[in-house]
């Protein structure tokens, strides 16, 4: 297994181990060789043969109509809204989710108004849920209800898919669609042991990001009904997210899709060694992971994530603080379990040097 170690002597340091996200995989020798080796043509004009394939084998794979290729996972979730919510009506999202937490600036450009929701890892309160669905006091109608699975603020949690079919009833029922940030859906699937369309039967579109755990290089894929991809491709391009010989991304998406999707359950075996591993440290709590993403919490030890977060980065180990105590841990295919080793003793040298202090 390829791992992250590597050489950073301006640093003073002999190894790097990068678990701040799974978004710092590198493409595969495979990818490498699809990138060069591309059918390519001009997907504003005439179509791209190569992003054409991913987008039809991803709808395929997620048991949808239609698909589209897009730079990022934020680009399509703001198309998905768009095409599905028009100006001054409502989505519905987690109060802690992507949608809501990073992306919903969208809401300047889509004219809908993002609405949160509490609840607990991850689901909304279906109480909430339906209040919200009944009617608000703006009287103005709910388009889209958001899910998103793994769910990334709360630490890569998987919603059961008997929560999402009550979900989908309940938005269906009151005219709604229901959209799914499945940045790491297969993730998600990995956990609960179904194929990914199982998760995305209970949403009317999905998206799935390529650049996570599945190494691409770049890119994610809308997929949903006929007609609202095809608005999402209109959308695409007025943002500014139309693409030329795109099958060059295209092509390393589609060996991510192909080929990636099975070895993520070595991550969340990767990820459980970290929590177990991590857990033994006296002065910090550790989540259980689902999925590939272990928080945590610094605030036992009386230092900040950001005091942790510099300890350890000057140990070789690169975390990303998700709060004034906590930390963010992502496993990932760089990630070996001699590195969740490595990056367990530096969670207890930095515990050991701050209760000294």
């Amino acid at each position: 297994m390829m791992t992250s170690e590597h050489f950073n002597s301006a640093a003073g340091i002999d190894y790097v181990i990068d678990i701040r996200s799974d978004t710092v995989t590198r493409p595969t020798a495979s990818m490498y060789e699809a990138i060069a080796n591309a059918d390519l043509g001009d997907d504003g004009l005439d179509g791209d043969p190569t992003a054409a394939k991913l987008e039809q084998s991803t709808a395929k794979l997620l048991g949808k109509a239609a698909g589209v290729f897009m730079p990022s996972a934020t680009m399509a979730n703001l198309t998905a809204i768009m095409a599905q919510a028009g100006r001054q009506e409502v989505v519905l999202a987690h109060a802690d989710s992507h949608i809501y937490g990073a992306e919903r600036g969208g809401a300047a450009i889509s004219g809908a108004f993002y609405t949160p929701l509490a609840g607990a890892a991850g689901a909304m309160d279906m109480d909430a849920l339906r209040r919200a669905l009944s009617g608000n006091r703006s009287k103005l109608r709910t388009a889209v209800v958001c899910l998103e699975t793994s769910h990334n603020s709360a630490g890569g949690t998987v919603l059961p898919l008997a929560y999402m079919e009550e979900v989908k009833t309940h938005a269906h029922a009151a005219g709604a669609v229901v959209h799914l940030d499945g940045a790491r859906l297969f993730n998600a699937a990995a956990c609960l042991g179904v194929p990914a369309r199982q998760i995305a039967d209970h949403c009317d579109t999905v998206s799935v990001c390529l650049s996570k755990g599945l190494s691409a290089p770049m890119g994610a894929v809308l997929v949903g009904p006929r007609a609202t991809i095809a608005k999402a491709r209109e959308l695409r391009r007025a943002l500014g997210g139309n693409q030329r010989q795109v099958g060059i991304a295209a092509a390393a998406g589609l060996v991510a899709i192909e080929t990636m999707v099975d070895r993520l359950v070595e991550d969340q075996k990767s990820a459980a060694a970290l929590s177990s591993a991590v857990a033994k440290v006296a002065t910090i709590k550790v989540s259980t992971p689902q999925t590939n993403i272990v928080l945590v919490d610094t605030a036992l030890s009386g230092k900040p994530a950001k005091d942790w977060e510099k300890a350890l980065r000057e140990a070789g180990v690169l975390v990303r603080p998700w709060g004034e105590f906590m930390l963010r841990c992502v496993t990932h295919r760089h990630i070996s379990i001699d590195d969740v080793k490595t990056a367990a003793e530096a969670f207890n040298n930095v515990a050991a040097r701050f209760a000294a202090s």
